[in-house]
């Protein structure tokens, strides 16, 4: 399971990325589009050392070297312009993940680890963003199995199994944790019945 931080400032947001890292959260996306390299590197510097092979960098991806990270995610504008060449960054690139808005787009991937595609329900965090088409019936035309798909947008506790039913090989959290108003409680009811549903799968 997957979690990404939220774009804008939230009041003690260390501290709850912290907690939820220590229930055992997978990976943490962090993409903070207005932050400039110092507020990166300074934001980076305060989430636990042991940590950092969890983090994903969405953007200032010449600060993984000093941090010890190795997962960087590129926007579909980025991979598109041919900036995703992992031969730019000279620390080993262990993870390369990118973002998709239909299945065409999924399918031409090549060379990532994981994707999302998105939205899959109508999204929490953003305002009038909802699903143009069916994602779970176009799940049904995917070709690329190198790379895993990320089911985001309007994931929420009520709808983590049947996203995963349908096809989808994780899901991405953002608004359903950060519109809480208990983020960490509301993140282990959904990892809760993730690992329901993938224990049930063995």
């Amino acid at each position: 399971m997957i979690v990404i931080s939220n774009p804008f400032f939230v009041e003690d947001e260390i501290e709850m990325l912290n907690s939820l890292l220590e229930e055992g959260l997978s990976l943490l996306h962090i993409r903070k589009p207005d932050f400039s390299e110092l507020e990166m590197a300074q934001f980076i510097h305060q989430i636990k050392l042991e940590f950092r092979n969890k983090m994903v960098l969405h953007n200032h991806h010449h600060l993984a070297e000093d941090f010890g990270i190795n997962r960087f995610h590129f926007s579909e504008k980025e991979r598109k312009s041919n900036s995703n060449d992992p031969a730019r960054f000279s620390k080993p690139c262990r993870s390369k993940s990118t973002s998709t808005h239909s299945i065409q787009n999924f399918n031409s991937l090549e060379n990532f680890d994981y994707a999302f595609l998105s939205p899959v329900f109508k999204s929490i965090s953003k305002e009038n963003y909802y699903p143009e088409i069916d994602l779970f019936e176009a799940l049904k035309s995917k070709t690329n199995s190198k790379t895993k798909v990320i089911a985001l947008g309007g994931i929420n506790a009520e709808n983590i199994r049947k996203t995963l039913e349908n096809g989808f090989d994780d899901i991405a959290l953002l608004g359903s944790i950060w519109n809480n108003e208990n983020p960490v409680k509301q993140f282990k009811l959904c990892q809760k019945i993730a690992l329901s549903y993938s224990q049930s799968q063995v």
